[in-house]
């Protein structure tokens, strides 16, 4: 992989987060493959092969379900996010697709509240490579802690 690449998958990584902070969530759905893979999963069962997961989405479809349950349906106390995300770390790079990883820790913020460390872990990614354009075909967020310390309503 060429250093142009590599940069462009650091932008991907570094957009991807700015776009959740901001809530900006046709911009997230954006960022994958029509058929893509987006899984938000405990270390624990990541491991041990466990297919059980805190969400699981298989389609670019479900990503805009997804969306459309978060500004419509799901009923929730406000908050803000804010993504701290290390630089990726190259696995391989085969047939046009990335596979990489980068360690990730998102802070939560409630609007009367302090802000508090609220999931840790590490992206697993699959990202096709087509000209200029990098796409999510998966996004594993493996996240550490067994205990989540309220709902997850906002990707990872």
């Amino acid at each position: 992989m060429d250093m142009q690449t590599y940069i462009k998958l650091t932008n991907l990584y570094a957009d991807y987060a700015a776009a959740v902070d901001a809530e900006d969530w046709e911009k997230w759905v954006s960022f994958f493959d029509e058929e893509c893979e987006y899984k938000v999963q405990p270390r624990e069962n990541h491991e041990r092969g466990f297919p059980l997961s805190t969400m699981w989405f298989i389609s670019r479809n479900m990503l805009e379900d997804r969306v459309y349950g978060m500004r419509e349906t799901l009923f929730h106390d406000p908050y803000y996010q804010r993504h701290v995300v290390g630089a990726p770390r190259i696995i391989g790079f085969e047939d046009g697709i990335i596979e990489a990883e980068a360690n990730y820790a998102v802070f939560r913020t409630k609007y009367d509240g302090a802000s508090v460390v609220f999931n840790v872990g590490r992206y697993i990614d699959r990202i096709r490579v087509d000209g200029d354009e990098l796409k999510f075909k998966s996004r594993h967020c493996i996240y550490d802690s067994e205990m989540i310390a309220n709902s997850i309503i906002y990707p990872i």
